[in-house]
């Protein structure tokens, strides 16, 4: 008879970490195991995107959907509809989408080289049109407050019927002073409970300080997504999506970088270029996705440009970097989030490449004065928060 109160894992963070379970000293388990065979990781990805899934929607009131890979989100995002150039961006041209399903399109569509095979998580019940596209993407595991019937059918259809499934209580609320064991010792700490809503950006720093609805949202989306990704973290956010995050680097402007960098790649992936490819018939979503990435790149081997050549009806012509620049001085309204404060004005020079308007941050760095002098120098609205939210 299986134990309420626990769940044996199939190893832990490694498969030579036999021993492994989750177990509750405080009453039943709030996860239950619908489908498939969790490990360790699986669990981390899974408790980590359910919070910010759940926390989205609680700060939005939309549907909302975060996609997982290594303890940080690859991406995270609430409704809203898709245009053409995304949807077809996403691979998801044509398909009739739920509001939860778009939700995923875009959370998952933020990143499609970090998101493959990654945890998804959903902030509803899941529909038969959510559980459909996740069907037919590379992902090990999703975790929800629960399934309708016919969603579960398709689900426990995928990967030959070992599809992990997760089912989690949406009313469950976990004890305030949280534990950690390391290296035989075990740390304690009040529960990061702090919540993130409108009242965390009044404190408007710069000359320019109209903020519109849709800024606020995105600014809500960035550092709701920013409280559950490994720190140091910056994230970048668009029409209800992150479009670029960056994650436990231990300088800020690295992560300000990758981020940026990774902002770029989202826009250029729309550029009619992009969407107007020729792939040779067979070549599957994942193959198609990695081609797009390498056609970016502008350093690569003679090897891997024969092989990148094969993917092709029609070879497409690399961009040069003057049509890149002039193709992303279209992306405009950028949100930029950071999760701590900002140290030095090159993390704002950084991001006004890719678009950025608005910024949200911890304030109460030493340069303060300077780094509010760059969001004045690029007209950006920059508001402090007031809240750290590093995540380790």
């Amino acid at each position: 008879m299986s134990n309420p109160n626990e769940i044996h894992l199939r190893y832990g963070m490694n498969p030579h970490q036999k021993e492994a379970k989750i177990y509750s000293e405080n009453g039943n388990l709030p996860l239950r195991v619908v489908n498939g065979d969790p490990g360790f990781i699986n669990l981390l990805d899974a408790l980590n995107s359910y919070q910010l899934a759940r926390e989205l929607r609680l700060a939005t009131g939309l549907p909302a959907a975060a996609s997982f890979k290594h303890v940080s989100p690859a991406g995270a995002a609430v409704y809203a509809p898709l245009s053409p150039e995304l949807a077809k961006a996403y691979f998801v041209e044509g398909l009739e989408l739920s509001p939860l399903a778009t939700a995923y399109a875009r959370a998952r569509g933020a990143d499609r080289m970090s998101s493959f095979g990654d945890c998804a998580a959903l902030s509803d019940i899941v529909d038969a049109s959510t559980a459909r596209l996740l069907k037919r993407e590379v992902s090990d595991l999703v975790v929800a407050p629960g399934y309708t019937e016919e969603a579960l059918e398709i689900l426990r259809s995928k990967k030959k019927g070992g599809f992990l499934v997760l089912e989690i209580d949406p009313e469950y609320a976990a004890a305030p002073i949280e534990k950690r064991n390391l290296f035989g010792m075990t740390l304690e700490q009040q529960r990061n409970n702090a919540v993130i809503d409108s009242s965390v950006l009044t404190h408007i720093v710069t000359n320019n300080k109209e903020l519109p609805e849709e800024a606020k949202r995105d600014m809500l989306i960035a550092l709701i997504t920013l409280k559950y990704t490994q720190s140091n973290s910056i994230c970048y956010t668009l029409d209800g999506q992150t479009i670029g995050i960056g994650a436990g680097q231990q300088s800020r402007i690295h992560c300000t970088r990758l981020a940026g960098d990774k902002t770029d790649r989202w826009f250029l992936r729309q550029h009619p270029a992009a969407l107007a490819m020729k792939f040779r018939p067979g070549i599957t979503r994942p193959e198609q996705n990695n081609a797009i990435d390498l056609w970016l790149e502008e350093e690569v081997t003679s090897f891997e440009n024969a092989s990148w050549e094969q993917y092709f009806e029609e070879v497409p012509v690399r961009l040069t970097r003057e049509e890149k620049r002039e193709w992303l001085n279209k992306l405009q309204g950028v949100t930029f989030g950071s999760d701590a404060f900002l140290p030095f004005r090159d993390n704002l020079d950084r991001a006004s490449r890719s678009g950025v308007k608005y910024v949200v941050q911890a304030g109460s760095s030493m340069r303060d004065e300077e780094v509010v002098q760059a969001a004045n120098d690029y007209n950006m609205v920059m508001t402090y928060s007031g809240v750290r939210l590093f995540h380790h």
